[in-house]
């Protein structure tokens, strides 16, 4: 018999951090931390070969399937020690996306899933916090009717803004149990009319549906544009992990976060993140609420912070490379979420590979292959030209907000992805302006300038994906009201007023937004490369390892290098200056296929 799903918990796995064709990055990832020791949620993984099996029978199943999510559902319960749709303890899990290539957001998750009626019930007594239960059901409730139904996501969160008028409250968190109670009854009764049937309360009916949600993700419009401008070819498709739930969302003693093993937009060797007390994973990377540094968390959680700074040494060792990774506390309780290779800067590319080798974490000759051609075509971030006087740049300040991505950015505002995309292809160049970035948003992002959002930190959806793009970008910008219907937007703290179509600039190295169109330059080489001596002393010897040719193995390298980089003098400079010192070194350049940070 064909096995199609693969387990892991209680510190065994099915499978490891090498079968990210079969389980996708995430389910390699979670099996790779549970076999190393790390405090992972038990769950299981169904493979990537059941989504291609899936869109070449009609979008069916293998006939094997059921009886083993069936078989690892109970093999679940067993090591969680609940079970789904128990009305005292239940059992909830999360059903999320996880293909072989990171594709950050493009693709479904759905949290808390076995909540119904009587679960809910049991949860509230089993955690004494009725506030905690109905507002982990309604966040279900919405993402399933969403999520696998395609039902409106405005419409469902205008409901969730006028309970929260109505309550006279600003954030989610000041909700109390009765509002999440009557917002879960609302939800239903929108669902039944708008699908014709009664909110689903058979966990295993829930959890079909999820499944299907996620298969049927993948060839959604956003994740096809994303694979698109990704260039991503040749995958099975995604994987679907079903993980123990574990709550960030009970209260002050928990909460939820993304971080990096070092900075991604400039290499350097810090702890990098953010994080947001008692919230769960998609506020963060949503981007509905800002975040404060991971840094903070050492102050109001230093156990929990001093274990995570563990993980950190641990992971990237393990993986000799920088990570991003997912985590969650509970009540005061590390849970590692997610592992993967994170996007960076091309700045940060470089620094990072040149310090791990220095470090002696990677070989010289790695160092090398890591800096795809791509990194050094976009190395040369353009910056608001130096000659604009200071008086001038002061008095078109707009607003401040979050430095995601660094350069500097000139277009016309829009308001909409779509427009942005209709704008782009006319020619114009554009700002797409949103109070938060969504998947959906992705073609418009991929047109666009830069990104400018209202709310989000670092590591929100906005960040991450123009980072992986080297987009300019700003998010954060929380004095700004954005205004989709009168198309313009109105800085609280300045009182400056910008419509769309009117030009703006962002300066993503400083988090500043600007009037008006401002004059950028591509700096110099010795502005645009990460500082390194050792380096710059061997590139004349690099030239010649360039026209000798060493091997076969590096004639694609040579080819690119020929075709398109030689005319350049700038982009000669930093392919010299890439080489690690070191006897016998020599320098080579990887096809854009082959990245091993994707």
């Amino acid at each position: 018999m064909k096995k199609w799903v693969y387990f892991f918990g209680a510190g065994k796995s099915e499978g490891d951090g090498e079968w990210r064709d079969l389980l996708g990055g995430k389910g390699a990832g979670l099996a790779e931390m549970t076999r190393i020791g790390l405090p992972v949620p038990a769950g299981f993984t169904i493979s990537t070969e059941t989504c291609d099996y899936f869109y070449k029978n009609g979008k069916k199943y293998p006939s094997e399937l059921k009886k083993q999510v069936v078989d690892n559902v109970k093999k679940l319960e067993k090591v969680t020690g609940k079970k789904l749709g128990d009305p005292k303890s239940p059992l909830l899990v999360s059903v999320r996306s996880g293909s072989a290539r990171s594709m950050p957001g493009m693709m479904e998750t759905i949290l808390n899933l076995g909540l119904n009626d009587k679960s809910v019930d049991g949860l509230a007594k089993a955690t004494k916090n009725e506030r905690f239960a109905y507002d982990a059901y309604r966040r279900f409730v919405q993402m399933y009717s969403t999520v696998v139904m395609g039902m409106s996501k405005e419409d469902l969160e205008h409901r969730l803004r006028a309970m929260k008028q109505r309550l006279g409250v600003k954030e989610d968190t000041a909700v109390p149990a009765s509002g999440w109670k009557e917002l879960v009854a609302e939800y239903k009764q929108y669902f039944k009319e708008k699908s014709g049937e009664a909110f689903p309360d058979d966990p295993m009916e829930q959890l079909w549906g999820a499944i299907g949600a996620v298969f049927g993700s993948w060839m959604a419009e956003k994740a096809v544009t994303y694979r698109r401008v990704e260039k991503i070819t040749g995958l099975l498709g995604t994987a679907v992990n079903v993980v123990q739930m574990v709550f960030g969302n009970t209260g002050d003693n928990s909460g939820t976060g993304v971080c990096f093993t070092r900075d991604p937009s400039s290499g350097e060797k810090i702890f990098y993140g953010d994080y947001l007390t008692n919230a769960q994973g998609e506020d963060v990377v949503a981007g509905i609420r800002t975040p404060v540094r991971l840094a903070e968390l050492e102050k109001i959680m230093p156990k929990a912070y001093a274990q995570l700074e563990k993980v950190r040494v641990k992971l990237e060792g393990h993986y000799k490379d920088m990570q991003d990774m997912e985590f969650t506390i509970e009540e005061g309780k590390l849970y590692m979420l997610q592992t993967r290779t994170g996007k960076r800067t091309p700045s940060a590319a470089f620094k990072i590979a040149m310090d791990m080798a220095n470090e002696k974490l990677i070989n010289k000759e790695e160092a090398v292959l890591r800096i795809k051609p791509e990194d050094i075509d976009r190395l040369f971030y353009p910056v608001i030209d130096s000659k604009v006087d200071k008086k001038t740049l002061s008095s078109k300040i707009v607003a401040h907000g979050i430095d995601a991505v660094p350069g500097a950015a000139v277009g016309k505002v829009c308001f909409s992805a779509n427009e942005a995309e209709e704008w782009a292809a006319k020619g114009e160049k554009v700002i797409l302006v949103r109070r938060e970035t969504s998947p959906e948003d992705v073609g418009g992002m991929a047109v666009a300038q830069g990104i400018l959002t209202a709310t989000g930190g670092k590591t929100s959806h906005a960040a991450v994906v123009a980072r992986g793009w080297g987009k300019c970008c700003i998010v954060g910008a929380e004095t700004l009201d954005i205004d989709y219907k009168t198309k313009s937007m109105k800085d609280g703290k300045s009182g400056k007023v910008v419509k769309e179509g009117e030009w703006l600039t962002l300066d993503g190295s400083e988090g500043v937004v600007y009037a008006d169109k401002l004059p950028l330059v591509t700096p110099g080489i010795s502005e645009g490369l990460p500082d390194d001596h050792e380096v710059g002393r061997r590139h004349s010897q690099n030239w010649r390892a360039h026209q000798r040719g060493h091997a076969a193995g590096r004639a694609q390298g040579h080819r690119i290098w020929r075709g398109r980089h030689r005319p350049d003098a700038h982009r000669a400079h930093v392919l010299h200056r890439l080489r690690v010192p070191g006897k016998g070194s020599r320098t080579a350049t990887r096809d854009s296929g082959d990245d091993p940070r994707r």
